[in-house]
């Protein structure tokens, strides 16, 4: 830990821009890298939740009330503390979530550009005005939802938080963000950071909690809209139960993103790309490579990939994973494949590192021969393993994706501009790559998959997400009464 780093004893929760301890349960947070406690974290009650919804439900009408330029003013200022924080926040995402420096820095980052995208939301978004008859017009605006809601993984803990907090208080709503409790203390210095930037309280709160507290936020009756990220299982959940209680709801689940590799495929360039996405982030990543379609005989492209993937090394380039049981969990599929007759080119069970032996990790694997029909092939492993399906033809490598459940990406290695294209457009999957192991798009591109993937209408980033967190008020207006009527008016 950084010697100037100073994290609370007990991680809080932030209620109306002050911290409340919550209920008396509290649990521990861990640090991947090494296995010691870093906090604790409380685990709040509905009560809890009650209280934070009011606060927010309070300080609606007054920022609602200000215009769209006036909210973003915070959001310029929220930016620069960013900046000025960011090697604070990018020591937290390495402590909490066992990323490496460099791609905790680079969480922060993205988090960065997601803030400029709420600023510049003033210039995206302006009513529509149109004299649709003499003396009539008509007139669209976006206005807030209300009290909103996000809960987010352990994956990207300052990242994922920023996909929806400057969206949807920039657009006019009030939140509440539940984070896991699994690294609940990036979001809570997120909290800080906006409310030194200018923002009034109550218009974000933090509840931590579990379980109990995600399935509260579903069924509160003044929550509007809830987003979600996390496995596929508990996105159904959530979205069923959310839009049972008639809200609207967007929730992302897992993926199993496949890779599509062409004997004309650029070998440096495919190998150093799959190598990273089956490996950045240890793999704990909605859009990493969990499956390779390898296309003829290209031999020469996977023996590259192993080279690249052995060059990652724990510890050094390669971060944790999240707990000691997903550890365990990620190598029973790489056994288990192995024991079904795949063959494991390189091997990342069993590692350890120097001083840190009660970390949790899991080094690069490369496991080839494996059948679409394995267990590895369908779910998601949520760790660096790259499973590799050989097939003599692309139509058979595409049928292959789309058998998939999910939807998150895929993409293509090749050279052949036409066959990109061919891949493309027959791949089921919302986001689609040439030559690029993380198709993930930029804002103001919005992020979304299909499929088991994603649950509701609209992706919970870029342009897309305005839909989401606003509603569209439509006005029809006339002061003519002198005016030559017709049908239409």
């Amino acid at each position: 830990m950084s010697s100037t780093l100073s994290i609370s004893p007990i991680t809080k929760n932030f209620i109306n821009g002050v911290l409340s301890n919550g209920q008396a349960t509290t649990i521990d947070v861990l640090s991947p890298s090494d296995g010691k406690v870093i906090s604790k974290v409380v685990l709040s009650s509905t009560d809890d939740l009650s209280d934070a919804v009011a606060a927010a439900h309070k300080a609606l009408p007054g920022w609602s009330g200000m215009t769209l330029k006036e909210r973003v003013q915070v959001f310029y200022k929220f930016r620069q503390l960013l900046e000025r924080d960011i090697e604070e926040l990018t020591e937290l995402v390495h402590l909490e979530n066992g990323k490496i420096h460099s791609e905790a820095r680079a969480e922060v980052m993205k988090g960065i550009e997601l803030t400029e995208f709420a600023c510049s939301l003033p210039q995206m978004i302006s009513d529509e005005i149109q004299e649709v008859s003499q003396g009539v017009e008509c007139r669209t605006s976006h206005v807030p939802v209300g009290v909103v809601a996000s809960i987010t993984p352990f994956n990207f803990p300052a990242m994922v938080p920023l996909w929806t907090i400057p969206n949807a208080i920039a657009l006019g709503n009030c939140m509440i963000i539940k984070p896991s409790e699994q690294t609940p203390i990036s979001a809570m210095k997120i909290a800080e950071l906006l409310k030194e930037a200018g923002l009034p309280d109550g218009i974000l709160n933090v509840i931590n909690g579990d379980k109990q507290i995600v399935e509260a936020i579903c069924d509160h009756p003044d929550i509007e809209a809830v987003s979600f990220v996390g496995s596929t299982h508990v996105a159904k959940i959530v979205y069923q139960r959310a839009t049972s209680n008639l809200k609207r709801c967007v929730a992302l689940g897992g993926a199993k993103n496949h890779l599509i590799v062409l004997p004309d495929a650029h070998v440096d360039m495919t190998a150093t790309n799959v190598a990273a996405s089956m490996a950045g982030c240890a793999g704990q990543r909605c859009m990493a490579a969990s499956a390779m379609v390898a296309v003829g005989q290209i031999d020469h492209i996977v023996d590259r990939i192993c080279e690249e993937a052995r060059n990652i090394k724990v510890g050094e380039n390669l971060g944790t994973v999240i707990s000691q049981a997903a550890k365990d969990r990620i190598e029973r599929y790489i056994t288990e494949a192995e024991e079904q007759g795949a063959k494991v080119l390189v091997d990342g069970r069993n590692v350890t590192v120097p001083g840190k032996e009660d970390g949790f990790y899991v080094g690069t694997t490369v496991i080839d021969h494996v059948r679409p029909d394995m267990k590895i092939a369908q779910e998601e492993v949520f760790g660096p393993v790259l499973s590799i399906m050989r097939t003599d033809n692309i139509d058979d490598a595409i049928k292959i994706e789309n058998a998939s459940n999910y939807g998150n990406a895929s993409s293509v290695f090749t050279q052949n501009g036409s066959m990109a294209n061919y891949v493309m457009d027959r791949v089921s999957a919302g986001m689609v790559g040439v030559n690029i192991g993380v198709p993930v798009p930029r804002e103001p591109f919005s992020f979304g998959g299909w499929n088991e993937s994603r649950f509701g209408v609209n992706d919970i980033t870029g342009k897309s997400s305005i839909s989401f967190w606003t509603k569209l008020k439509k006005r029809t207006t006339k002061w003519n009464p002198e005016d030559r009527t017709n049908w239409m008016s």
